[in-house]
C-alpha cells in the first residue's frame, strides 16, 4: 500500500509553480543591481567579423591574468590565429609556429608558461551564490561575482567551472606548460570533466555567437589542416588601454543580490504558457547571466549568454 501511494504521488502531475519571468525580472532590477566591467580586467579580442569581450578573474587566476595582459600588452597576440573548433567542445587560439622554435612568436616581458591555478582556499570574502540543487562534479555549485564556481568544503578548495563561455589558458601533458599563450573558449555543453585540469581565467561576456558560429576543424580535435581555414586575431587588448570612446558600456547582473537568487528560481521553475512541465531543477551551466549595453537602456536590450 505504501508503495502504491509513492507512485500515485510521484506519477501524479503536481500544479506548476509560479514565477515571474527572467524578461519580469529583469524589469524590476535597480540600477545598483547592475555592475559594470573593469577596465583594467577586461579584455578586447578583434576578430575579422567583430569584437569578442572577455571579463578576467583575478580572484581565481591571479598569475594568469596578469600575464595574459601582459601577452596583451606586448601585442603578442596579434596577427596570430584562431587554430581549432572542435564542434560542442572549445575554439582554441596561439601561435600557428608554436611548434618551431626558430619562428615561433618571441615573448618580451611576459612568461611562456605558468604554475597552475586550478584551484584556490576558499575565502569568506568572495561571495557566493549556492545552487539549490547541488552538483556532480562537487559538493557545492554557484556564482561568485558573476563567475561559475564549484566549491568543496571539506577540502577547502574552490574553482571556476567550465561553462559555456569560459577561457582558459591551454597547455600540454605537463600542468605547468600553460601561461596563456594558447587560449580556449568553451562553445558546447559544459566540459565539466575539465575542471582543475586547466586554468580557467575569464569568461566572454559578449561575442560568443562570433566564436561559437566558426567553421569546425576537421582534423584530430579539431584542428584546421590548412593555414587558410584559420580565422585571424587582429588584436587583443586590455580595455583599459583604450579611449572610453573605445569601449562598449557593458553592464552585468549582480550575482550576489535576491533578485539573481529569483532568477534562479524562475529558470529551475519555469512558468511560461509554452512549458508544460517544470523541470524543479537546475544546473550551473543553464543558469543565465544577464549582460546590457548602457547605451541601451532606454529601449530595455537585455541578452544574457544563455539561450530562452
Amino acid at each position: 500500500m505504501i508503495l502504491l501511494l509513492i507512485g500515485t504521488v510521484f506519477g501524479a502531475e503536481l500544479p506548476k509553480v509560479k514565477t515571474p519571468t527572467m524578461v519580469e525580472l529583469l524589469a524590476r532590477a535597480k540600477p545598483t543591481d547592475w555592475r559594470t566591467l573593469d577596465p583594467e580586467n577586461t579584455l578586447y579580442v578583434e576578430l575579422s567579423n567583430g569584437r569578442v569581450v572577455i571579463e578576467l578573474a583575478p580572484d581565481f587566476a591571479s598569475n594568469h591574468v596578469a600575464n595574459v595582459k601582459a601577452l596583451a600588452r606586448e601585442k603578442y597576440y596579434d596577427g596570430l590565429a584562431i587554430l581549432r573548433v572542435q564542434d560542442n567542445y572549445v575554439v582554441q587560439w596561439g601561435d600557428p609556429d608554436g611548434e618551431k622554435p626558430e619562428v615561433a612568436r618571441k615573448i618580451k616581458t611576459a612568461r611562456h608558461t605558468l604554475p597552475p591555478e586550478f584551484d584556490r582556499s576558499l575565502d569568506p570574502r568572495l561571495p557566493f551564490t549556492r545552487l539549490p540543487d547541488g552538483d556532480i562534479y562537487a559538493p557545492e555549485a554557484g556564482f561568485s561575482n558573476g563567475f561559475p564556481v564549484a566549491r568543496d568544503p571539506g577540502t577547502g578548495k574552490m574553482w571556476l567551472a567550465h561553462c559555456y563561455g569560459m577561457a582558459g589558458a591551454g597547455r600540454d601533458n605537463g600542468i605547468a606548460t600553460g601561461g596563456g599563450t594558447e587560449i580556449y573558449v568553451v562553445i558546447g555543453h559544459a566540459p565539466r570533466h575539465l575542471d582543475r585540469n586547466v586554468t580557467l581565467f575569464g569568461r566572454v561576456v559578449q561575442g560568443m555567437e562570433l566564436l561559437s558560429a566558426l567553421p569546425r576543424g576537421t582534423a584530430a580535435l579539431g584542428f584546421y589542416e590548412k593555414a587558410e581555414q584559420r580565422s585571424p586575431i587582429k588584436t587583443i587588448r586590455v580595455a583599459a588601454d583604450l579611449p572610453i570612446s573605445e569601449r562598449p558600456s557593458i553592464e552585468l547582473l549582480r550575482t550576489d543580490i535576491p533578485l539573481f537568487t529569483e532568477l534562479i528560481e524562475s529558470r529551475r521553475n519555469r512558468s511560461e504558457e509554452w512549458f508544460h512541465q517544470q523541470a524543479g531543477k537546475i544546473e550551473i551551466g543553464n543558469v543565465p547571466l544577464p549582460v546590457r549595453l548602457r547605451t541601451a537602456l532606454r529601449d530595455d536590450r537585455v541578452h544574457s549568454k544563455a539561450e530562452k
